[in-house]
């Protein structure tokens, strides 16, 4: 009796080791992603890699492992995702401007900054208030109510100045006339 020994069909390099050419695919989407000034985030790197990598185990020739072509822009972030500290922010913020008092941009910025007040980053009070959009005319008009309810006696000349300082509310100069010419002034 005769045995014939059938030798297994030759598999190329790429299907003999995929733990190497994953690695390899990983290496060269992450150089060309650093070329390229793909600063995005990781997960999207990953997640080319993966298929870069899962792609070039499935091709059978080796000049066919190349990984596919780095996107140029980065994915966009979703605009509905804000960090806890955004989150936080934009709530003092609207606390603020709802407690009656009357604040500016700047004032309102300044309080949510301050170690006295919420203690948040300046890029952090920044994107709170940019994301609210408050009527700064109407915080102008509260601020000038709550000055003249004070009983100090302001004219109007005194009034504006006390609104656009940046010692007072640091509202602008049409946000103050605004606010003076609604209160009577």
């Amino acid at each position: 009796m005769t045995t014939t020994t059938t030798t297994p069909p030759q598999r190329g390099w790429i299907r003999r080791h995929p733990i190497l050419t994953g690695i390899g695919g990983l290496l060269v989407v992450g150089a060309l992603g650093s070329a390229l000034g793909g600063g995005g985030s990781s997960s999207h790197t990953a997640g080319t890699s993966q298929h870069a990598a899962t792609g070039a185990s499935a091709s059978a020739p080796a000049a066919a492992a190349a990984p596919a072509p780095a996107p140029t822009t980065p994915a966009p972030k979703p605009k509905s995702k804000m960090t806890a500290a955004q989150e936080q922010a934009l709530q003092s913020a609207q606390s603020y401007l709802t407690d009656g008092q009357g604040f500016s941009r700047n004032g309102l910025i300044d309080q949510l900054t301050s170690s006295y007040g919420s203690g948040f980053t300046k890029a952090q009070a920044a994107w709170a208030v940019r994301h609210l959009h408050p009527d700064w005319n109407a915080q102008a008009v509260i601020a000038a109510k709550g000055y003249l309810a004070d009983g100090q006696g302001f004219s109007r000349a005194a009034l504006l100045d006390q609104l656009t300082s940046a010692y007072g509310s640091g509202f602008t100069q049409m946000q103050a006339l605004h606010a003076v010419n609604v209160v009577g002034l």
